[in-house]
């Protein structure tokens, strides 16, 4: 959606990347603008309001592809008092994307998911992959998915647009049976030029296992 936070920055931009993402295969969206106190401060309202605007400017111009908003919230304090205090945008039924800061997890994290969960969401972790942190620190993948957090790979990972680092975590995670999901993190034109490299994985059993999952979110 455009102008919301870093993706498109206005409706051609939305054209275009619906375009080429149609023109590989992705039948359906679900966008997921961050929710990023002190960066992106996107509200429910404004969300559901920047899809209609959306949605009509797509039809308008002949794009027909169905369209789905949620979000996708940064894991802090703020996030605990925003799901105390009113509904969140989801993927579908109770499934909540969020994510980390790319410098270190909260330092309340379990605690954070664990009163997601008694708030009655699923919460699905994005990008597990490129977390830095837990590299070297395996286990820490293994804790998250036992505390009840599910993982969506970014595909972009797989072709190695985000560095070596980053895709040999894909690959592992993928290989354990940790990645329950994927999306596509598409934000502008490199990203999708991005998808014309091939994937740096061999063993493509457990990836398509993920993408198949995607059905969940069928609407």
């Amino acid at each position: 959606m455009p102008g919301i936070d870093d993706g498109a920055k206005n409706e051609q931009d939305t054209f275009f990347l619906i375009g080429e993402l149609s023109s590989i295969g992705f039948a359906r969206f679900i966008t997921t603008p961050h929710v990023m106190s002190n960066v992106w401060e996107n509200t429910r309202s404004g969300i559901e309001s920047k899809l209609e605007s959306t949605t009509k400017a797509l039809v308008k111009n002949g794009i027909h592809a169905p369209v789905r908003a949620a979000a996708e919230y940064i894991l802090d304090s703020n996030f605990v008092n925003l799901f105390a205090s009113e509904p969140l945008l989801t993927l579908k039924g109770q499934y909540v994307l969020v994510e980390m800061s790319y410098l270190n997890p909260p330092i309340q994290l379990y605690q954070i998911i664990f009163d997601l969960q008694v708030a009655g969401y699923k919460p699905i972790l994005a990008h597990p992959e490129r977390y830095l942190f837990y590299h070297y620190n395996f286990e820490e993948y293994n804790k998250l998915k036992n505390s009840g957090c599910l993982f969506q790979l970014n595909l972009l990972s797989i072709v190695g647009y985000y560095g070596a680092a980053v895709a040999e975590t894909a690959k592992k995670l993928l290989a354990k049976g940790l990645i329950d999901f994927t999306g596509s993190d598409v934000h502008h034109e490199n990203h999708i030029n991005a998808f014309k490299r091939r994937i740096t994985i061999k063993d493509v059993k457990p990836l398509k296992a993920a993408m198949e999952n995607n059905k969940e979110f069928e609407f």
